[in-house]
């Protein structure tokens, strides 16, 4: 639309500029309040996604050996999840965190950050209790607990703990020794179950919504159960305008589901081309390599910049992925992790299912703990699914006995390169990938740029 096509005969608006100007005016505030509330709906799904596989909030929660079949947003296999997700509606809460080599946050529903938990936590790994207060509960004095408070009715406690010399079971077993009690002693509570979610398949993707007018639908259903925060005032207000409040029933008009059905589908491509097409040149983390920083605002988990919100970080960082946490972003060594991604070869290109590639990984990698290349699917930014049944390459599993060395030598395509097989992820034709190193407990070269992981570098076919 151009200034020509608005005309103001006297000063006033024709029938038809009226209409093309509230049409213009609601599409940009439906594509602002779907950018907003993408974490938020994307949040829904993880509860949905571990509702459907029996994860109960306070009753059943669930652990499991993650593999490309459980989908959810740049989800990884490096180590095992806990699955704790708690209702609040049932008072305050505490949770014990068992010491041992654990990882992990507390998120509000719509994936804001409450607390880190293990060693990036406030119990650094030794274990501890955390008070988990609902929204506006009073505070309460607990001398053996860390206090933190909710935003949400539901939270997550999303747990994972390190598989020492690649011990799943122990690790599995390791996340099971977390508790969770009700502070009020008095209050009635039934020992929560764990179940095993390792060998079936679970979603907890926003996949099945996003671009589509069932986006809608779930944020309202967002909004009236779980509540909203103070940065939600001015996007619930422009939801007002366009006829979306909670505890009511979505719009049904012609006009209104017209527009958001368009504002979906233009939402989630802008922020699609912003995930996986950046244009910030911050995002370089060497420049004389492709790689990029996977999280663009690494001082915080709010995502603030010189005092306001950097809202293209955020969108990128809710589009790949899910969760947030300072230890997950904080740029320096020590406890937590760096994550870079890499979606172009040495040349540029964007990476392609239907060719082979190598990546050369200097030896060692600066990391405490252990390091990781996944691949993901462009398309559902979940691991990539393949005949091979892997979607990663890890220290502590398959590259345990090619850590000797230089450098070593991985590889990506449709088939692997003779005697590379221990090396090699398989990748899909006709569907782009992308992958993100990860560095556990990093050290001073990952930073300082004494040690950088290789470009991908098309291979020739062998005859």
């Amino acid at each position: 639309m151009n200034e020509q096509e608005y005309a103001f005969p006297g000063g006033f608006p024709t029938p038809a500029t009226i209409e093309k100007a509230y049409e213009a005016s609601d599409m940009i505030r439906a594509i602002n309040c779907y950018k907003h509330f993408f974490p938020a709906v994307s949040g829904l799904a993880i509860l949905d996604g571990n509702t459907a596989v029996g994860i109960v909030p306070n009753q059943v929660f669930g652990t499991m050996d993650t593999r490309p079949a459980q989908t959810g947003l740049t989800l990884n296999s490096d180590t095992p999840y806990g699955s704790v997700v708690l209702d609040l509606g049932a008072g305050p809460l505490l949770i014990d965190i068992p010491a041992g080599p654990m990882l992990g946050a507390i998120l509000n529903a719509d994936q804001s950050w409450v607390a880190d938990l293990g060693i990036p936590g406030a119990d650094h790994g030794d274990g501890g209790r955390y008070l988990v207060l609902p929204p506006g509960a009073e505070d309460l004095d607990a001398d053996d607990a860390i206090t933190v408070r909710a935003s949400t009715r539901h939270v997550i406690a999303g747990l994972r703990a390190v598989p020492v010399d690649g011990d799943v079971k122990q690790a599995i077993s390791l996340i099971k020794q977390t508790r969770v009690t009700p502070f009020d002693p008095d209050a009635a509570w039934r020992e929560p179950e764990w179940i095993d979610l390792s060998s079936g398949p679970q979603d907890t993707s926003p996949n099945h919504v996003q671009g589509t007018l069932e986006f809608w639908k779930s944020l309202v259903r967002y909004i009236t159960d779980e509540g909203t925060v103070e940065a939600d005032g001015v996007h619930l207000a422009e939801l007002a305008v366009l006829g979306i409040r909670a505890g009511e029933p979505l719009p049904t008009d012609a006009r209104t589901v017209a527009i958001l059905t368009r504002a979906a589908v233009e939402a989630d491509a802008q922020m699609r081309v912003q995930s996986l097409a950046d244009r910030r040149t911050d995002r370089v983390a060497w420049n004389d390599r492709q790689w990029e920083w996977v999280s663009l605002r690494p001082e915080n988990a709010g995502f603030i910049l010189d005092g306001r919100l950097d809202v293209t970080a955020r969108e990128t960082w809710f589009y790949q992925a899910i969760a947030t946490s300072p230890a997950m972003f904080r740029r320096q060594a020590g406890g937590g992790s760096v994550y870079w991604f890499g979606a172009r070869d040495a040349a540029g290109a964007y990476l392609d299912g239907g060719h082979g590639y190598s990546l050369s990984v200097p030896l060692p990698v600066p990391a405490k703990l252990f390091w990781s290349v996944t691949v993901y699917d462009a398309r559902t930014r979940s691991q990539i699914v393949t005949r091979q049944g892997n979607a990663a390459l890890r220290s502590l599993f398959e590259l345990k006995h090619h850590l000797d060395g230089g450098e070593v030598t991985l590889h990506f395509g449709p088939t692997a390169p003779p005697g590379s097989e221990d090396r090699w992820v398989q990748t899909v034709p006709d569907a782009g990938w992308f992958v993100y190193f990860r560095i556990y407990g990093p050290g001073e070269q990952a930073f300082d740029g004494s040690w950088k992981p290789g470009d991908f570098v098309p291979e020739t076919p062998s005859n």
